[in-house]
């Protein structure tokens, strides 16, 4: 499943219900909240009854700010056993059980207990792993088994190695995602090497793409990870060759005006769009539809033929009216 946070104040429910509907249109499927203070907490009942997505409260240092949270009908609590004491620790868990409420335990690299630091000498992915394990030890003592754990580092290879590691010793399902990656084309990169190689493994049930920004910007990530493991399919799936000397269109412009015209759409599809009319249906064989273009002219092909020629003027219109009736979504 796809998850995100809003970048909005929670205490604005407004503009927070609004980014949230905004990222659930866009593909995603649970939402967490940033709960900086009391009156932060209390707006979470009626933005709990009023989202779309269930609602993960995001905790940090105030074991009171759960309890508020848990109270106003939060589906999940995120807290980080680094910066929660343990005597304030066991009082969410029994009310988070008495709730039904699902508990992640979010280990992260720059909050480890100052044991563990002490103890491996830096965040290293093992001093995670044992921040994790025991904590599942201490949550599955005082009964509570609705959990779910990640393992996050700004450094990719230590994410990787710290969930492969915390993996093969326990089956909870894990929440990946590399924190603090930065802007969209940074976390693209780091997102997808990290969060696609677990993902590649077997490893993983929830996924985040931390981008800098929007975070509606994070499902169009997310979601081409999915798509190029096969594991799911939403929305569009452009690809488009990367131009050569006998590219005579402006294939850029002609991208990215597709892209942003099929920015709402939901039905997988693959659309190839391709500068070059000799190679082009050839080499997008396996595209459900797409455009070979030359100068002044084109092609309009699907699953590698050759159904119409035309014109420079006519590619996106034609190619969107080819998209509506395969797929019977309305393209704007």
């Amino acid at each position: 499943m796809v998850q995100s946070m809003t970048s909005t104040d929670t205490r604005d429910i407004s503009s927070t219900l609004n980014q949230i509907d905004r990222l659930a249109d866009a593909g995603c499927e649970l939402v967490r909240l940033a709960v900086p203070d009391q009156h932060a907490a209390r707006c979470l009942r009626e933005i709990c009854v009023r989202s779309c997505l269930p609602v993960i409260a995001d905790i940090h240092f105030h074991d009171h700010l759960a309890l508020e949270a848990i109270k106003e009908g939060v589906q999940g609590i995120r807290i980080n056993p680094g910066n929660i004491a343990k005597d304030k620790f066991a009082g969410i868990i029994k009310a988070a059980k008495e709730r039904d409420v699902c508990i992640r335990l979010g280990i992260n690299s720059g909050s480890l207990e100052k044991d563990l630091l002490r103890k491996y000498g830096g965040p290293i992915p093992e001093a995670l792993v044992e921040s994790a394990l025991r904590a599942v030890v201490y949550v599955e003592n005082l009964g509570l088994s609705r959990l779910k754990v990640s393992l996050k580092s700004s450094d990719v290879f230590t994410t990787i190695e710290a969930c492969r590691m915390f993996s093969e010793r326990s089956d909870y399902p894990l929440h990946l995602g590399i924190t603090e990656a930065g802007t969209v084309l940074q976390s693209a990169i780091r997102s997808s090497l990290g969060i696609g190689m677990l993902l590649s493994d077997g490893i993983g049930d929830t996924i985040r793409v931390s981008v800098t920004g929007d975070p509606v910007q994070e499902m169009t990530v997310a979601y081409g990870i999915l798509s190029s493991l096969k594991m799911r399919r939403r929305g569009p799936e452009i690809i488009s060759c990367p131009t050569c000397g006998r590219c005579e269109i402006s294939l850029l412009d002609l991208v990215e005006e597709v892209e942003k015209r099929l920015a709402k759409m939901k039905t997988p599809l693959k659309i190839a769009l391709m500068g070059c009319v000799v190679n082009g249906p050839g080499e997008a064989a396996d595209a459900d539809i797409g455009i070979a273009g030359g100068k002044g002219t084109g092609m309009l092909f699907e699953r590698g033929k050759v159904v119409q020629k035309i014109r420079e003027k006519d590619f996106v219109s034609t190619l969107l009216e080819g998209i509506r009736r395969l797929t019977g979504e309305s393209i704007p």
